[in-house]
């Protein structure tokens, strides 16, 4: 009896130093990054190390919330992905025609298949997928110019003189792979209606890639996985329309 209660004792110990560990670093969090909503902060198998729910993104972060980890999280031995129980492949809808003419566009080869990026000009992490892109043929890419501000002041910004630039896809390129800023200019621009359309359908990092059927995937992606989806999304569209 006594050795039942001692280990009941321990446990609710475990449990309580966990809940108030998890707490603190929510607290951090919120402290840290004010205009970011966290959804849900839980420990994870790691001591130290904890998951962080953002809307549709999942990352893993410090008890400070200092340094972000984007990824998946394996258990090697259950073969197991616990990211995936947090983080699924979300369906929203591909843009119709008149959202997409708030997106820079730049076809590739024949074009055929489709694929949309809501990209921040001062991420890095779009920045690195930008270089990916490169690496792709025979798709029509749609780019939502969405600026998080509240990571990046002056992005919001640099994403007016982008669309304001005479030719907007070199523009964006050449500032997202060689950083030669653009011109500062002014002019009728979508950036506000982007980042309420990204806003409607979940987006609340960068970059996140909507593809053909609907499949909404956050994160900076390889060449072979976007690739391997690209080719998926657009057989299961084409088969469905006949």
């Amino acid at each position: 009896m006594k050795k039942t209660a001692l280990l009941i004792s321990l446990l609710a110990a475990i449990s309580f130093n966990t809940n108030a560990n998890v707490e603190k670093v929510t607290a951090n969090l919120k402290k840290s990054y004010p205009s970011t909503t966290f959804n849900k902060v839980n420990s994870t198998p790691i001591n130290g190390v904890y998951e962080v729910v953002m809307g549709q993104n999942v990352a893993y972060t410090d008890d400070k919330g200092r340094y972000f980890i984007f990824g998946n999280l394996y258990d090697m031995h259950t073969q197991k992905d616990i990211t995936a129980q947090a983080e699924k492949n979300f369906k929203v809808y591909f843009p119709n025609p008149e959202q997409l003419k708030n997106a820079l566009k730049e076809v590739k080869g024949n074009g055929k298949r489709k694929l949309v990026v809501f990209s921040d000009p001062d991420c890095p992490f779009c920045e690195r997928l930008e270089q990916t892109l490169l690496g792709l043929d025979n798709v029509t890419i749609y780019t939502f110019l969405y600026p998080l501000e509240q990571l990046h002041p002056t992005a919001k910004s640099t994403a007016i003189n982008i669309w304001c630039s005479e030719n907007q896809v070199k523009a964006m390129k050449d500032y997202m792979l060689a950083k030669i800023k653009p011109p500062i200019k002014t002019c009728k621009n979508p950036i506000d209606s982007n980042i309420s359309l990204g806003a409607s359908f979940g987006v609340q990092g960068t970059p996140s890639l909507i593809f053909e059927d609907g499949t909404l995937i956050p994160g900076a992606m390889s060449l072979e996985a976007i690739e391997e989806q690209l080719t998926k999304s657009h057989d299961k569209v084409v088969n469905n329309a006949n």
